[in-house]
């Protein structure tokens, strides 16, 4: 594995109130520029994880943790400022569905060099074309007639290519994928995959990928995580997920669907 880039030790995420809940129990990892996948069941703490790693916890949740630190720097000390220079410049974040990430109301070749502009002295003209250029690197036709059209008037597909680009405009040293193609077709998927990967390669970034679907984890990261009920209970190569060991593992794998022979 190479250098690290992301250190987690002992994290912890709860909620108070009457019956305490701790979503996160002592997760711990670390990773550096590869493919980290992150596997589990619905309400495992996967996505949880991956906000916290930005310092987003739910409201009303209360973080700890013995370490957290992105190369070489604190996130546990680190203040407001320091977090929103790291928010989107070098830690990206692509989420589910990008229509609840992507403004309404401002065409979305304006948000993507919104988001290039909020994190460099970068001119219009210059936002502009760095907008045109990422739309093309994650391969929209006609950009510069989809930069003026607005979140409503492209498809899924598009969208989750439109949020890509946006988080990977500042250039990221790292990018958190959660659940980015559960909301699209195999075919679009597999075309998102294959820009997620030819990107990570080309920039050499590391990328944690968080999905409930084991069979793209293990064809598409370097190692797996698989969490239940807010632990990681088993670390692998992702080449060796199939033989994984621990109880809840071998259940996720036998729970996949079946192809049934023609």
């Amino acid at each position: 594995m190479s250098a690290a880039l992301l250190e987690i030790a002992e994290l912890r995420l709860g909620f108070g109130g009457d019956r305490p809940f701790e979503a996160l129990s002592g997760v711990g990892f670390t990773m550096g520029r590869e493919r980290l996948g992150i596997v589990g069941e619905s309400g495992s703490g996967k996505s949880l994880t991956g906000r916290s790693i930005l310092r987003l916890p739910p409201p009303g949740a209360v973080m700890s943790a013995r370490r957290l630190s992105f190369d070489g720097i604190d996130l546990l000390t680190a203040g407001e400022d320091a977090l929103r220079a790291l928010r989107g410049r070098r830690i990206g974040l692509v989420l589910q569905d990008p229509r609840f990430s992507l403004n309404p109301v401002m065409a979305v070749g304006r948000q993507i060099a919104e988001a290039y502009r909020a994190h460099g002295r970068a001119g219009a003209r210059e936002a502009r074309e760095k907008a045109l250029a990422m739309l093309e690197a994650v391969r929209i036709r006609e950009p510069g007639r989809v930069f003026d059209l607005y979140p409503h008037q492209i498809s899924g597909g598009m969208g989750q290519r439109v949020m890509i680009a946006m988080m990977l405009a500042p250039g990221p040293d790292l990018l958190i994928a959660d659940e980015p193609t559960s909301a699209l077709d195999v075919t679009v998927a597999i075309d998102v995959l294959s820009i997620l990967d030819e990107e990570v390669s080309r920039r050499g970034m590391g990328l944690v990928f968080i999905s409930h679907d084991l069979d793209l984890v293990a064809g598409f990261c370097d190692r797996v995580l698989v969490m239940e009920r807010g632990r990681i209970v088993e670390s692998c190569e992702a080449a060796a997920l199939e033989s994984a060991e621990h109880p809840y593992t071998r259940r996720l794998l036998a729970s996949r669907p079946r192809r049934r022979a023609s």
